[in-house]
């Protein structure tokens, strides 16, 4: 019998991949979501049950149904904008909602947890290549949320012995290269899909929020990891958690990045390369809560876990995306 997965949030844009990667491993995801950002479109690898995390009779009874060996964890709210203005909104709607999986999966007799964090929890180490030792100082809401959730797997490891696999990373880009799924968000706030937009007519411009920063542009520094390579890695992480030598309660930390992180203007300049045409610029004040520069190694993720980011590169990032952006898409 194919073991299944519970994937929170697997209507969503990097749940949707996750879905395919399981389901390519042997395993049968189950797609929880709400959808309250994601489509029903996108989930096309296993069945689907729709549901709100705040709901636990519903997610008993989805645990009862279905019998998953592990939980793969990627709900969450996740605009940093939001997070200055309504801090209350992600403390709910993260933490709390988190806490209730937590301890769903748990009744349910499931020790198997991958948490999709942020490298947001560390705030602004500016010049430093983040790793999973660097101290975790979270600017806004976002990345506190997602930080008292690692501490909850953490205590919730000490007391019932769950088995939690986390990671940590930053922007995720691209698209399935097979354009089976891709990056459909409403509205949209990711740089690549923004930028292409603009390219595309879809918006007037793309506007740059803050040129004055610190560094050799005066724009924000940070780590793009391909999509496809992200999910890997969480296929990866569960693969660790089911091996019969990982003891009840271990917790492990791995950043995903490439050490290396590009301004937005770079990437701009990308992207007029990858798809031959220009990008229309504005230029805006900086958002509250952007950090200067954000860039993760990921040694400990390749050592232990065998983990490579070979699509990691913007042109294949970037070129992936403007396949999807041109071909993909969900109506509802």
């Amino acid at each position: 019998m194919t073991s299944k997965v519970l994937v929170t949030g697997g209507a969503g844009y990097i749940g949707s991949h996750a879905c395919k990667a399981l389901r390519d491993a042997g395993f049968e995801p189950v797609t929880f979501d709400n959808l309250c950002t994601g489509w029903r479109e996108a989930v096309k690898f296993g069945p689907f049950e729709q549901g709100d995390l705040m709901d636990r009779a519903r997610l008993d009874e989805v645990f009862a149904k279905h019998k998953p060996v592990a939980v793969m964890h990627f709900a969450a709210l996740s605009q940093v904008g939001e997070a200055m203005r309504e801090p209350g909104k992600y403390w709910r709607g993260n933490v709390s909602a988190s806490l209730n999986l937590i301890e769903a999966t748990l009744a349910a007799g499931v020790r198997n947890f991958v948490f999709s964090s942020t490298c947001a929890t560390y705030g602004d180490h500016d010049g430093v290549v983040l790793d999973e030792t660097t101290a975790q100082m979270p600017l806004n809401a976002y990345g506190a949320s997602k930080r008292a959730i690692e501490d909850m797997l953490k205590d919730f490891g000490a007391s019932d012995g769950l088995r939690s696999v986390i990671f940590r990373y930053f922007n995720v880009a691209g698209a399935d290269p097979d354009g089976e799924v891709g990056e459909f968000h409403q509205p949209e706030t990711h740089l690549i899909p923004l930028i292409l937009d603009a390219i595309d007519g879809k918006r007037a411009a793309l506007t740059i929020h803050g040129t004055d920063y610190p560094t050799p542009d005066g724009t924000c520094i940070r780590d793009y990891v391909h999509v496809m390579d992200l999910v890997d890695a969480h296929v990866l992480g569960l693969k660790h958690l089911l091996d019969e030598q990982v003891a009840n309660g271990t917790q492990e930390v791995f950043c995903l990045g490439t050490g290396n992180g590009f301004s937005v203007r770079e990437v701009i300049d990308h992207s007029r390369h990858v798809t031959n045409r220009p990008v229309p610029l504005s230029e805006g004040p900086r958002r509250g809560g952007d950090a200067v520069k954000l860039v993760s190694g990921s040694e400990k993720a390749i050592s232990v876990l065998g983990w490579t980011p070979d699509r990691s590169t913007l042109p294949q990032m970037i070129g992936d995306a403007w396949r999807w952006h041109q071909n993909g898409g969900y109506d509802g």
